[in-house]
């Protein structure tokens, strides 16, 4: 079945974002699937900076370009849904460190596997091809809209 919304009717940036939107609900509903119900999209905002680092909450929250306030009650919320947990820095135990915990790694694995699952369905849709030659226009887009140093730093700030 052909789409009946005319491509022309929306901006590439508006078409792009209600496709993210799509993606990351259909992610959503793996992760809920598999016990991870309890996740909002703006979750995913803190654990990219978890995934490959320890940080202050102070670090955090300069990160995200938020209040220490905001990262301390992100932070507690996450802790409190056994995501992540604050240890001692291992060279001044005055310091807390925010880490996943092994229930966050598991969050973190299971949304990975939902994003590759929807890759390989949209691939068998429509093809390997055509799906990597958008992926490249996209990456393009985003170098273009200068967007790419902050992916690849985990550096995605969530909207204001």
């Amino acid at each position: 079945m052909q789409p009946s919304l005319d491509p022309h009717q929306l901006d590439t940036g508006t078409l792009a974002l209600f496709v993210g939107h799509g993606a990351a609900l259909l992610v959503q509903e793996q992760l809920a699937e598999q016990g991870f119900g309890d996740l909002r999209f703006s979750h995913g905002y803190v654990f990219q900076c978890l995934i490959d680092d320890e940080p202050t909450v102070g670090e955090l929250a300069t990160h995200l370009g938020m209040t220490q306030q905001g990262a301390s009650k992100a932070v507690t919320e996450l802790e409190r849904l056994d995501y992540c947990e604050r240890v001692p820095d291992a060279a001044d135990a005055r310091i807390r460190r925010v880490r996943l915990t092994g229930r966050g790694q598991d969050a973190v694995a299971t949304a990975r596997r939902a994003r590759t699952a929807l890759d390989q369905r949209l691939a068998d849709r429509f093809g390997e091809q055509l799906l990597a030659e958008h992926r490249d226009l996209l990456v393009r887009l985003l170098h273009e809209l200068g967007g790419t140093v902050a992916v690849e730093r985990r550096a995605v700030r969530p909207p204001r």
